[in-house]
């Protein structure tokens, strides 16, 4: 529940003492009832680690994951099992990996507990789902899962009990042809303890290998083991580049006058520090000229395959050895040096891959100013070329001499979005945006910076216009940042700009002008994270026009002291923020503690939810003197008491999700345990099990459309005959396999969430409701004169599509008056009006459509657009986010709810079109003028983007465009937004020009016929 909250403080101190009270006990009094129950069992986690064969049942250890050949260890265990349903001609090969899992809890020896846990029943679940690989012309497109029971191993530890001193489970770690990034689901079975779901990251790293002696080592240098305080300490942050949800890697530079970076896979949850094997060889030229020799590697960017670096002016990539990507090995044995008759000044990130590849980018200076080398990388192989490919970006736009200071690429749209600076003898510098056309050569400027920035007067944000009054400080732009998921674009510096339509900007007013920002964090997912130069941290909804600082803030003073209390080993007096990064939707921190003269590097999350409703609650309480006793008072922020989403439909209609269940043979041993032979076995099944599902190609005379179906079907008439030997304890090997325990899912109810992704065919539709249940008076009721009574609901929902062309919405709103409740029935359609698709899946653009709450302050009802943290909600945000695409491909964040939530709904449609840039909706009014109106779908004059309000207060669900022109304030609900993945492209009308002819496409381009498909 959410209300006030109102404890005793003590006797009557001074009121400077009941503060410091308040600081250390704000996040006591501010957790819920609820939260205090579930306490005890929340300090309970899974812990999982990699293990080889050979090592299985060894206690603390863990091995690296570089192995990707299958391994022939399996096939003699079948051949011993000939009074079992399988077929001992077949082959059977098994992974060179385990995954070992155990779960700990504070205070409490994990032995014990795990060994508790076997006792009371409880068996974790693993559910393995594999990435689809970037290059869609060699590999199917598809979304699979495998999802298996773990299976109890005694320790081989010497042990003087009877039955067992110490176990763990273990499950295969399976790997798929073209996926090299996996994640990990563990979760229980729903016996024993209670242990919080948990999702670990398991990536295959290219750039390990064995050494003649059998040792592990990196093949991009050389592993170091000490990590001395001078490589961290006081040294700036930098930015974490990698392409998104691709990349099984992670490199970070940035150390000062070392070669050194740091390296992981998996999301730093741990890492090695690396000294690369460069030649550090540069030389200064007359275009070039020597500015101060470093050894420091300033720019990093990972992708599925090849790691980038820059060091001075000279830029390397490495290949790592991925023998599940390509047909043969293309690692690299070396350092490649690229682009070595040019002088790079940066490297700029390309997040998110298309048409099969991957792209970098590299800015030059000297002979070449004003030109961008646009890198592509496909199968491991890179090629770059410089573009424009006629005249330079100076030429074009008229001036003599110009400077690419950054560059952006939208993928869906084939352009390159510009950030140039230019100079006019001795007069200031100029800046302009300039879009260019990868595709047909063509380059447009579109937008003038202005020279400094403007006077906010006061204001949240200010439309720029050319008629305001501006300031004294110069604006200094640094870079572009663009979300293919909602079109927005953010030009940054010491000043924020934003727009959706990349000729009008809003001048976002929070951000102060005498700060500085050094690079954002990214989600995607419509919240940013800022970092300025003096590494301060601050917070952004996209599409909102609020900017809110986290890191120093008051809120951050108490998050600190509550840490600090608990003695938690991720916080330290003196600490050094290395960089600030995204991961499914949540923000972290890789920061490098000093407690007693040691050094420690950790990752931990940043609890921006937290942080904002400290910052509410520390300036807005009440201190009410009752009797001999002070008391605390706190204004509740929520406004709601339930939010639940209702009548969801079963999920793998809609997201195409395969998944496939395994459980462990049954071993013929009184204690349970399985041995080394039966986990082998289990290996081969598993193996097997997905080598059905990749061979299987889906005939349409297929009696079944299982492709499990044919591994069982000779004996499943003998099935009782071995549930009989198995029972009597009579199957040969000391196991039994049961046919029931390998098969395809296709039944998977709706676990009260939206799922990640979304498929809509042409012209179907996809329905849900939410159910919210509201504290104090949410209703009214109005009369007019010759009308029926009506119900009101002060509580409504506002739409926003980013692409009405081809996707409608409509709400319909059910008021439950004996309940306090309101149910919002929502359904997402496909218009079928965007067409030019090609091979189902390829191409997609990526689109939003966002779902917001609309509440009454005062007079009216305001709104805010994006998705994150309401910062005027002392409670986390719930925003399911989910996908709508023609077939499987893409990914995005997931499903984050809390007791008390606003709602955001962002889903990602997959649909990809040719059209104008014209946007029309139509304009009717339920039970008044029987008129319509059809009118462009342009910005209103403040520039606030138009809001398509669905649900009438009387029920009635009729489509009404309605503008909105109130700023939202400090009470206003910001809700999060989530940006769409689809296959149509909305872009101004042009000819279908081809790719350059450097980005080649594969030769084995898959036939239609053997296209993948459940439909």
């Amino acid at each position: 529940m959410c209300g006030t909250a109102m404890f005793p403080a003590g006797p009557p101190w001074s009121r400077v003492r009941v503060l410091q009270v308040l600081w250390a006990l704000l996040a006591v009094l501010l957790a819920s009832w609820r939260l205090w129950a579930i306490k005890d069992f929340q300090e309970c986690t899974w812990q999982v680690v990699l293990n080889e064969f050979k090592r299985v049942g060894e206690s603390g250890v863990s091995d690296s994951f570089f192995e990707q050949e299958p391994v022939d260890t399996v096939s003699s265990l079948f051949h011993m099992l000939v009074d079992s349903p399988l077929n001992p001609s077949e082959k059977y090969l098994g992974f060179p990996y385990y995954l070992k899992i155990n779960y700990s809890c504070e205070e409490k020896p994990s032995e014990d507990l795990v060994r508790m846990g076997h006792l009371t029943g409880l068996k974790p679940l693993v559910l393995v789902t594999f990435q689809s690989p970037v290059n869609f012309y060699r590999w199917k497109i598809e979304q699979l899962q495998i999802q298996m029971e773990a299976a109890p191993f005694r320790s081989k530890e010497p042990c003087m009990a009877e039955e067992v001193c110490s176990m763990s489970w273990y499950t295969p770690m399976p790997i798929k042809n073209g996926s090299v990034v996996m994640r990990v689901d563990v979760s229980s079975n729903g016996l024993g303890s209670f242990i919080p779901d948990k999702r670990f990251q398991m990536n295959i790293n290219g750039f390990l290998k064995r050494d003649q002696d059998n040792n592990i080592q990196f093949t991009v240098g050389e592993k170091l083991f000490d990590l001395m305080p001078r490589y961290f300490v006081g040294v700036s942050s930098r930015p974490l580049w990698h392409t998104v949800d691709q990349s099984p890697v992670l490199i970070l530079g940035g150390i000062p006058n070392e070669k050194y970076v740091l390296m992981t896979d998996t999301s730093f949850k741990d890492f090695s520090l690396v000294e690369l094997s460069i030649d550090s060889c540069w030389v200064g030229s007359f275009y070039c000229p020597h500015s101060g020799f470093t050894a420091t590697i300033y720019d990093t960017i990972a992708t599925e395959s090849t790691l980038f670096i820059r060091q001075n002016q000279l830029v390397y990539y490495f290949t790592g050895t991925y023998t599940t990507l390509y047909e043969r090995n293309r690692g690299s044995g070396s350092w490649v040096r690229v682009l070595a008759s040019e002088c790079i000044k940066k490297l700029c990130p390309v997040y998110f891959h298309s048409n099969g590849s991957e792209y970098i980018m590299a800015l030059t200076m000297g002979k070449h100013e004003g030109y961008v080398y646009f890198g592509t990388i496909r199968d491991g192989q890179v090629s770059f070329e410089m573009l424009p490919r006629k005249w330079s970006v100076c030429e074009q736009i008229g001036v003599t001499t110009c400077s690419i200071i950054w560059s952006e690429y939208i993928a869906g749209e084939y352009t390159l979005l510009l950030l140039v600076e230019t100079g006019y003898g001795n007069a200031s510098k100029r800046f302009q945006v300039v879009s260019y056309n990868t595709a047909s050569d063509d380059l447009e400027l579109l937008y003038h910076i202005p020279e400094f920035i403007p006077e906010a007067r006061g204001l949240e944000f200010l439309m720029i216009l050319g008629t305001e009054s501006y300031t004294s400080t110069a604006m200094a732009p640094k870079g572009i940042f663009c979300n293919p998921y909602n079109n927005l674009i953010f030009i940054w510096g010491n000043f924020l700009l934003q727009s959706s339509n990349k000729e009008n900007f809003i001048y976002l007013a929070d951000f102060p002008k005498e700060l500085s920002i050094k690079y954002m964090a990214r989600s995607f997912r419509g919240a940013v994270a800022i970092v300025t130069e003096t590494e301060e941290i601050w917070y952004l909804l996209e599409g909102s026009y609020r900017v809110y600082q986290l890191f120093p803030s008051k809120g951050w003073q108490v998050h600190i002291s509550l840490q600090l209390m608990q003695q938690s080993s991720l916080y330290a007096s003196n600490e050094t923020m290395l960089t600030l990064f995204y991961e499914d939707s949540k923000l972290y921190q890789l920061v490098y503690l000093m407690n007693n003269q040691k050094g420690q590097l950790v990752k931990r999350l940043m609890p921006v939810e937290q942080l904002l409703m400290y910052q509410q609650h520390t300036s807005r309480y009440d201190l009410e003197r009752k009797g001999g006793y002070l008391m605390l008072s706190f204004i509740n922020f929520c406004p709601f008491s339930v939010m639940r989403l209702r009548s969801l439909p079963r999920p793998q209609r809609y997201t195409r999700q395969e998944r496939y269940r395994a459980r462990p043979p049954r071993v013929l041993e009184r204690s349970g345990f399985h041995n080394e032979n039966s986990l082998a076995i289990y290996q081969g099944l598993v193996y097997y099990l997905l080598w059905l599902h990749s061979v299987y190609d889906k005939p349409y005379a297929d009696p079944v459309h299982d492709p499990t179906w044919r591994w069982w079907e000779n004996n499943k008439q003998d099935q009782d005959y071995y549930f009989f030997l198995a029972s009597n304890w009579r199957s040969s090997g000391g196991v039994s396999v049961e046919m029931d325990s390998y098969e395809k899912i296709y039944n998977l109810e709706s676990a009260y969430e939206l799922p990640e992704r979304i498929f809509l065919d042409k012209g179907t539709e996809y329905s849900f409701a939410i159910f919210l249940s509201a504290q104090g008076h949410t209703f009214r009721t109005q009369t007019e004169l010759g009308a029926a009574f009506q119900l009101h609901s002060q509580v409504d929902v506002g739409v926003v599509l980013a692409d009405p062309a081809c996707i409608e919405a409509s709400v319909k709103q059910e008021v439950m008056i004996n309940r306090n409740s309101v149910l919002f029935s929502i359904t997402l359609k496909d218009k079928k009006l965007c067409y030019d698709q090609g091979i189902s899946g390829h191409h997609l653009m990526k689109t939003s459509m966002t779902v917001n709450l609309l509440l009454p302050t005062g007079g009216g009802f305001i709104w805010a657009l994006l998705p994150g943290n309401a910062p005027g909600a002392p409670y986390a945000i719930f925003y399911p986010f989910f996908l709508i695409q023609d077939l499987v491909t893409g990914d995005s964040g997931s499903f984050q709810g809390s007791p008390c939530a606003l709602l955001s709904l962002v889903a990602t449609f997959c649909w990809w079109w040719v059209a104008g840039p014209q946007w029309t909706a139509s304009r009717t009014t339920a039970r008044t003028k029987s008129t319509a109106s059809t009118a462009p779908w342009t910005s209103n004059p403040r520039g606030a983007p138009r809001v398509i309000r669905l649900a009438s207060p009387g029920g009635c669900s009729h489509f009404q465009a309605k503008p909105t022109s109130q700023a939202p304030t400090s009470a206003s609900q910001a809700l999060p937004t989530v940006g769409l993945l689809g296959s149509h492209r909305q872009t101004p009308a042009r000819p279908l020009t081809p790719r350059p002819l450097h980005i080649r496409p594969h030769p084995l381009h898959p036939p239609l016929a053997s296209l993948h498909t459940d439909h």
